[in-house]
């Protein structure tokens, strides 16, 4: 079995940190696990840390700057012919790695497993159906790195713009598809996607609603992404409402 190098970002990331870590090195062949932290004033580094002391292929690089900055600084530490990107706060599916590989041909150049939000008490088949075909859909506009395999070859040049906080990964996707390659969805690859209480506020979703005008329409041209956005405030809003529901914001 081949090895691959991980790339992680994070800031603050002590939610779901040891749990993703660990389904990191039980799913994937790991090489190198590379974490871009953004100097976090939480428990990450002394989580990443104390779990080291088990895996010893952890390297952390401290920086600061946008998403677009960290991506591209984790793929020039990059050594293997293959690498994943994987989100801080996201559990793999089970054998993610050997599952992929099997889909891999000569002219693919990223594999992207199903991003499956997880909504606490909710576990509805239609509705992880419905949020299941708007991921899947959004990939083919967007892109998306919570658990996506490429191939180094395929971005070793890559220049990402600065100034793309978010929609970076659209720009990757875009990238990749421009040297020749094919981006897919892989056939049973998902990660289950948690985000803490304090992400469904009105300050967070104030400013993830100003990044996406910002880098999607107005940076990167994802127009037909907007025709989502009703679907995501919905579930923004039931996410919300779950919250104070729970008197948890």
């Amino acid at each position: 079995m081949r090895t691959i190098d991980v790339v992680m970002i994070t800031k603050n990331s002590e939610f779901m940190l040891k749990r993703c870590i660990e389904s990191i090195y039980a799913n994937l062949p790991v090489e190198n696990l590379i974490i871009i932290d953004a100097f976090s004033t939480d428990q990450t580094l002394s989580i990443i840390n104390n779990l080291n002391k088990k895996y010893k292929t952890i390297t952390v690089f401290s920086l600061k700057g946008s998403r677009a900055l960290a991506r591209e600084t984790g793929i020039h530490q990059v050594t293997t012919k293959w690498f994943m990107f994987v989100d801080s706060d996201i559990i793999l599916s089970k054998n993610w790695f050997k599952t992929a590989e099997k889909q891999l041909k000569d002219d693919i150049g990223a594999v992207w497993g199903v991003n499956i939000d997880v909504v606490p008490g909710i576990k509805d088949k239609w509705f992880i159906r419905l949020q299941s075909f708007v991921a899947n859909y959004c990939f083919s506009i967007r892109g998306g790195t919570h658990d996506t395999l490429i191939r180094l070859e395929a971005v070793k040049d890559i220049k990402i713009p600065d100034y793309l906080h978010a929609y970076e990964d659209a720009f990757i996707i875009n990238w990749i598809k421009k040297k020749g390659y094919q981006t897919i969805i892989g056939k049973e690859l998902y990660c289950l996607h948690y985000k803490p209480s304090e992400n469904w506020n009105r300050k967070k979703g104030l400013s993830h609603a100003i990044d996406e005008v910002r880098c999607g329409l107005v940076y990167s041209h994802a127009y037909k992404f907007a025709l989502f956005y009703p679907f995501f405030m919905f579930f923004w809003f039931l996410q919300f409402t779950l919250q104070i529901s729970k008197n948890i914001l």
